[in-house]
């Protein structure tokens, strides 16, 4: 029947052609879903009409055994196109719960990414922040060994 293509990967994390050749991915596979979808669904309601209109009863005994053999045939394609739709919502399934997992991965990339930064900006931080306390303790250090009151209270 209407057999598609395994689940698609999807495209990586990145920016410029490779979220574009992502993004044209992912569409050429939505239209190839619903297209599919649309083929599973005419196929079984045409299936379905068939055999509504063939149900009937004839008095020819060939041509009742020919519409029980062509509603047999309606039957399994009917079958046949549901099958594919069913499996048609497990790829669905599925491409939802890997795609859900790489834009989590990616989101925890980019969160690293962040992080890291933050942490690179706090110790380039708190490194000025203790060179000046050096500089500012060296500084107060000299003010007071050369003040005054520290002279006066070496010479008595």
């Amino acid at each position: 029947m209407n057999k598609g293509g395994g689940v698609g990967g999807g495209g990586g994390g990145g920016s410029g052609p490779t979220t574009a050749a992502a993004y044209a991915a992912a569409a050429q596979k939505q239209k190839n879903l619903l297209q599919r979808v649309d083929n599973d669904i005419t196929n079984i309601v045409d299936s379905f009409s068939f055999l509504v209109n063939v149900a009937r009863v004839n008095d020819l005994p060939v041509r009742n055994s020919q519409e029980a053999f062509m509603m047999e045939m309606r039957a399994a394609r009917t079958v046949l196109a549901a099958d594919s739709l069913l499996k048609l919502v497990s790829e669905l399934k599925q491409t939802a719960i890997f795609s859900g997992f790489a834009s989590l991965n990616e989101h925890v990339e980019q969160r690293t990414i962040e992080f890291n930064q933050h942490a690179e900006r706090t110790d380039c931080m708190l490194a000025r922040i203790g060179e000046e306390a050096a500089a500012s303790l060296k500084e107060l250090e000299s003010h007071y060994y050369s003040s005054i009151q520290k002279t006066n209270q070496l010479e008595p």
